[in-house]
């Protein structure tokens, strides 16, 4: 859909809707984020919610700010963590339970951004999600169907009575579904702010919650969750052909790995290799799945929160680096590389071993643009469906945790990401920013869930709509395709066996499989002379635009 004057792209009807309603307002586009995720927290509980962390870029029309909200390990933890017996633990025995529960972030960084950027009062911007939970609302066809598939939410007391019915069945699509318990858990936060989440009796509950747990209690305190603070960082920008190219700084990988892919692409003639049809290029698919494989080599060495392990240099710059990037591109041939190996940037690098985190698809996207010309993209997650499947006074606590690498070292060193108290595990989560460099024009808001595939679901918004051509339903809307550095991966019933068999033909270990992105966007158009804003949203799920 298009519209003049403001726009909000989010993963449920139910919350593009308080989003929207925020806008009509006169709301900012931090306003509407907010009554965005407090919704999300009751209608879409598997992705995301206040109890679990996010990440935002916010563009005020001078500059953009990299919000990070990421959660923190407990000031107990240590690199071994997720070792049982001197070996790893299996990732569910890990999961289940509060030893994979962090100290939740998104609500003090939303806090944060409200005061730097909100226009109107905080307790208004929790109406909305207030009167569903009170009133109810729609189980949608996504929500039954995950509590159906779900093995582990039942055995929480708590979460099997509110998502089940008597007989253990998931409420069917169109129950009606009230959550008292978290309307009062809002009415709190609306009225107290931040603080009656951080520093009250939610607090206490969260840590009863999880050191109780009959079979994986977990280390973290009501100590642990009044510590936490925001940070406010330095987004990723770089220069993409004629556009600059914002995205989030580490501890998400999403900014860097982004950008090196797109650095690798810019290389070689991509606005040439357009999909026909709607099926994109062999050759297409064969360079970007190759740029994909040396983007995420470099994250599994180098990439963890660098308030604890730093970046080769101190800096993203050596791993953005123009020069190192034609050196990384020209490593691309014919034939795929298989497994690459990470690069050396010419800066000071600490020996490091490889890491080895699970990181899981369940996360949310928001993107809105304001009247007042604010932007911003917003990735928020509990990390897997329904996060640690611990259930806190109607909403559930994430499992961030287990993204950190199970693993401390290897025979290359100590892992980037390994576990330290109080440190923030690494994330793919790549909400992104883009400018017209020569107007300093926003022209995309995007971003998308889907675990460490985020990262090649984002690039492909991006080669689409700015190589390409495509709007950014189209790009959108194309099937998933890249490479984790392991096999080229292409969408299962959206890719035709041809262009497996090509890219089999040059070397490339293919494998078809389902890829639920979530992707969100809204561009900057021309409809006969007027610039107006175009949403899309993933036909994958169950999100939606709106905007006036």
């Amino acid at each position: 859909m298009t519209a003049k004057r403001f726009m909000v792209a989010a993963a449920n009807p139910y919350a593009t809707e308080a989003g929207y309603r925020i806008l009509q307002a006169g709301g900012s586009a931090i306003d509407a984020a907010i009554a965005v995720q407090m919704v999300l927290t009751l209608v879409e509980p598997q992705s995301s919610g206040i109890g679990g962390g996010a990440f935002l870029l916010h563009h005020d029309g001078r500059q953009v700010q990299a919000y990070d909200g990421r959660e923190t390990a407990p000031s107990a933890a240590d690199e071994n963590l997720f070792q049982a017996a001197g070996k790893p633990m299996n990732f569910h025995e890990a999961v289940v339970g509060g030893r994979s529960v962090g100290a939740p972030g998104v609500l003090r960084m939303l806090d944060m951004a409200h005061r730097a950027h909100g226009r109107l009062p905080w307790a208004t911007l929790f109406a909305p999600a207030i009167r569903l939970a009170e009133e109810g609302f729609e189980v949608s066809p996504r929500l039954s169907a995950m509590l159906a598939s779900e093995q582990y939410l039942r055995r929480d007391p708590a979460a099997a009575a509110y998502f089940y019915d008597g007989q253990g069945k998931p409420w069917p699509v169109g129950h009606r579904l009230r959550n008292p318990e978290l309307a009062a858990v809002l009415r709190d936060i609306a009225a107290g702010g931040a603080d009656a989440f951080y520093l009250g009796q939610i607090a206490r509950d969260i840590e009863a919650k999880v050191r109780s747990h009959p079979a994986n209690p977990g280390l973290l305190t009501a100590a642990d969750i009044a510590s936490y603070r925001p940070r406010l960082r330095e987004a990723v920008c770089t220069d993409y052909r004629r556009w600059q190219v914002c995205g989030m700084p580490p501890p998400s990988s999403g900014g860097i790995a982004v950008a090196q892919m797109l650095g690798i692409l810019e290389t070689r003639d991509m606005p040439a290799l357009a999909p026909a049809g709607g099926m994109p290029d062999a050759e297409a698919v064969h360079l970007f799945s190759e740029a994909g494989r040396l983007a995420y080599a470099d994250r599994g060495r180098y990439v963890a929160d660098t308030d604890f392990v730093p970046l080769p240099g101190n800096s993203v710059l050596p791993l953005v680096d123009k020069s190192y990037l034609s050196g990384r591109a020209a490593l691309i041939g014919e034939r795929s590389m298989g497994p690459a190996k990470p690069g050396i940037p010419r800066a000071r690098v600490l020996a490091g071993g490889i890491d080895q985190s699970p990181e899981l698809p369940s996360t949310s996207h928001i993107s809105v643009v304001d009247a007042q010309g604010n932007a911003l993209s917003m990735t928020s997650s509990i990390e897997d469906a329904f996060g640690s499947r611990q259930m806190v006074r109607g909403f559930l606590l994430n499992n961030q945790l287990t993204d950190f690498s199970f693993v401390a070292s290897d025979a290359g060193g100590p892992v980037a990401n390994r576990v330290q108290a109080g440190k923030r595990p690494r994330s793919s989560m790549a909400p992104t920013l883009v400018f017209d460099r020569a107007s300093r024009k926003l022209v995309l808001s995007t971003g998308s869930p889907g675990g460490s595939a985020i990262i090649n679901y984002v690039a492909k918004v991006l080669i689409g709509t700015l190589d390409w051509g495509l709007d950014v339903q189209q790009a959108i809307s194309l099937p998933n395709f890249g490479s984790r550095n392991g096999p080229t991966e292409l969408e299962q019933g959206r890719v035709g066996d041809e262009l497996a068999a090509r890219l089999r033909a040059r070397g490339h270990e293919v494998r078809m499989m389902e890829q639920t992105s979530g992707l969100q966007g809204i561009m900057r158009i021309d409809v006969r002379g007027q610039e107006m804003w175009f949403g899309g949203a993933d036909p994958r799920r169950e999100g939606n635009v709106r905007g006036d």
